[in-house]
């Protein structure tokens, strides 16, 4: 299990990330919504401006102050190393 650092000191597992969206396109907002009302919603922005979402097997929704590409950059990063050391 590698984590991620997804701004601001807080730290996610690369191995539970479905997809990095932009939070700016409307079927986004409807699913932070429904993850709000349903209690699946994790705000790691620390009051920042969200510009990416993260879904989580686990159908967790992570709203993050860092650029998607950061986020997926940091991502393909840890997959790597994870392959460099597993050979």
């Amino acid at each position: 299990m590698r984590l991620i650092n997804i701004g601001y000191g807080n730290m996610l597992s690369s191995s539970r990330i479905i997809a990095i969206v932009s939070p700016e396109a409307a079927p986004v907002k409807r699913m932070i919504q429904n993850a709000r009302e349903k209690g699946m919603l994790i705000d790691a922005s620390c009051g920042r401006k969200t510009k990416a979402v993260i879904v989580t097997d686990s159908d967790h929704v992570v709203l993050s102050a860092v650029q998607p590409e950061t986020v997926a950059h940091r991502v393909n990063e840890s997959n790597e190393e994870e392959t460099a050391n597993d050979k």
